[in-house]
């Protein structure tokens, strides 16, 4: 034993000598190719694709980006700005703006513009090794986009134009409504998407910090009625309020960069003959005046003829929303909750988390008996709004029954910069400097039957039991038997 351990520890200590200077070699080879791979990252070769993919459509003349990404010479002075910007993570001033955690919960939506860990390697190789330009030879073509005043959802079937106001470069924030404004539509229609554009006489290159930048208004809110039919009721005030009737309809709620509404084939939103459009708009000066503003609502019908299959859930957004427990101390970080139990089976379309100028983060989750699946999570920027759609075969499938846990955080430190100051406390309210919390995203509803039919459609795509689908809790569970069926089955003596 005496004799075999020396040589043990000779050759142990020999090995490690070895693989220590062998680790050392490699370092310094991984180190040296860093180098020349960092070198090798070129603007014309490596970042104006990626440029041209996530970020020229608004970083472009007249695109409504604060400056533009188009020629090496645009981009050479922001480089270490883009590489910092595109690191931040799922936060409030990530470019990108989309703040979906990629760690947690579903990751298919659609429209994702969020940059690659590639992506993300190659603009920081660039950025730190000198952010050389490269042979112009590499350069792709240039991109063409539509105009930014273009209508994302193609030429609208109707467009309806609000009254003008006029909004001071500095005054205090203003809520109001527009005149109701007639669709003239002698026939029910359904919308297959929808887009609200301001329309102002703001400089296109007006340089603004305030939320917005050079747009006044910070978010709309609208619904259609059909006046005569709808509950109409009076309120003490002497202000008419509508009422919800099977001709009513809430659209998505219009906010500073949020993107036009596409809706599912199976599921347009109706646009009754003979309806208004009734909104409440919040708008807020921008450093500049406006002397003429107003809101362009533009609707893209289906053909005539077609039915929606799953109606909106509740008529309006999903929720669950809390505003009576915010209770946002002066210089803390706090948590916010809120729960719903669905009455009816649903799926989810889109998640939209929405708070004012202290939140910065909002998870969705749904619980179902002992289950509890984180569907998304995402961070939030009272800068720029988004709404997360989720892709087709991604959409959450939850049973009546199930509980809807909304979660919140907001952020009343000085650290986050869109609060105004760290040291007042604040409660729900519409004002930026007070808070909300709700999803603005939205579900459909879905019979027993279409339920059935859609888990069995979503377990096509599944491999096996071991194939976990976030978001179906019971896309494994056997398939009901609907009291008709089994009536039969068991006939009679």
């Amino acid at each position: 034993m005496n004799d075999i351990t020396p040589k043990f520890a000779t050759f142990r200590s020999g090995w490690l000598v070895a693989a220590f200077v062998g680790l050392i070699a490699q370092a310094v080879a991984a180190q040296g190719q860093a180098s020349n791979s960092g070198a090798d990252v070129t603007f014309t070769k490596d970042i104006a694709p990626i440029l041209q993919k996530h970020c020229q459509v608004c970083h472009r003349p007249n695109g409504g980006g604060p400056m533009s990404l188009i020629t090496y010479e645009d981009v050479r002075p922001w480089a270490r700005a883009i590489n910092e910007r595109t690191h931040l993570g799922p936060h409030a001033g990530v470019m990108p703006p989309w703040m979906v955690e990629k760690d947690i919960g579903i990751q298919r939506y659609k429209n994702d513009p969020s940059l690659s860990q590639e992506e993300l390697d190659r603009i920081a190789k660039w950025a730190t090794g000198g952010a050389p330009r490269g042979n112009p030879a590499d350069m792709p073509p240039p991109v063409k986009f539509e105009d930014a005043d273009k209508w994302a959802i193609g030429t609208p079937d109707l467009i309806l134009k609000s009254k003008e106001v006029v909004v001071p470069a500095v005054a205090g924030d203003w809520w109001g409504s527009f005149a109701d404004m007639p669709t003239g539509l002698t026939e029910d229609r359904y919308v297959e998407a929808v887009q609200v554009m301001e329309v102002n006489d703001n400089p296109v290159d007006a340089s603004s910090k305030t939320v917005g930048g050079r747009w006044v208004f910070h978010h709309i809110n609208y619904n259609s009625f059909v006046p005569g039919i709808s509950d109409v009721t009076a309120e003490p005030t002497g202000k008419e309020t509508v009422g919800r009737g099977p001709q009513d309809t809430s659209w998505p709620t219009q906010e500073v960069g949020r993107n036009a509404d596409f809706f599912p084939p199976d599921s347009g939103r109706l646009l009754a003959a003979g309806s208004s459009i009734r909104t409440q708009y919040h708008i807020h000066s921008n450093g500049v005046r406006v002397t003429r503003a107003h809101a362009e609502f533009g609707f893209k019908f289906f053909p005539k003829g077609y039915k929606p299959l799953y109606p909106l859930y509740k008529g309006k957004s999903l929720g669950p929303s809390s505003g009576v427990d915010i209770d946002a101390q002066a210089n803390s970080k706090e948590e916010l909750h809120a729960y719903e139990i669905l009455d009816q089976n649903i799926k989810i379309i889109a998640f939209e988390p929405h708070l004012h100028a202290a939140g910065v983060r909002m998870c969705l989750e749904a619980i179902w008996g002992s289950q509890i699946q984180q569907l998304t999570c995402a961070g939030y920027d009272h800068n720029w709004v988004r709404q997360y759609e989720y892709a087709d075969d991604a959409t959450p499938l939850l049973p009546k029954g199930t509980i809807l846990h909304l979660i919140g955080w907001i952020d009343t430190t000085a650290a986050n910069r869109n609060v105004a100051d760290s040291r007042n406390w604040a409660g729900s309210g519409r004002r930026s400097v007070a808070n909300m919390f709700l999803n603005e995203g939205y579900a459909v509803t879905l019979t027993d039957e279409q339920f059935q039919a859609e888990m069995a459609k979503r377990r096509q795509t599944l491999t096996d039991r071991n194939d976990y689908d976030i978001g179906c809790p019971l896309c494994w569970a056997p398939p009901m038997i609907s009291p008709t069926v089994s009536a039969a089955s068991e006939g009679t003596p």
